[in-house]
């Protein structure tokens, strides 16, 4: 569930972060492709970044030895 709504958020962000660049760097057709491939990008790398974080705790591939002392 949580993943799902964490994607879902990513997703807004960036709808939200081309929607502002489109209105606030409208420079002409190439430097708003360029803008929106920049913001595509980030938002993509970001949430690819913390789904492999949040995803690697799921499980760990190395599981933690308690000693008898503890």
């Amino acid at each position: 569930m949580g993943f799902l709504i964490t994607t879902l958020i990513f997703v807004v962000v960036g709808i939200i972060a081309s929607l502002c660049a489109r209105i606030c760097f409208n420079r002409g057709p190439s430097a708003n492709l360029l803008h929106l491939t920049l913001i595509i990008t980030a938002t993509v790398c970001c949430w690819m970044m913390w789904a492999i974080v949040y995803l690697a705790q799921m499980n760990p591939l190395i599981v933690p030895i308690l000693n008898d002392a503890e």
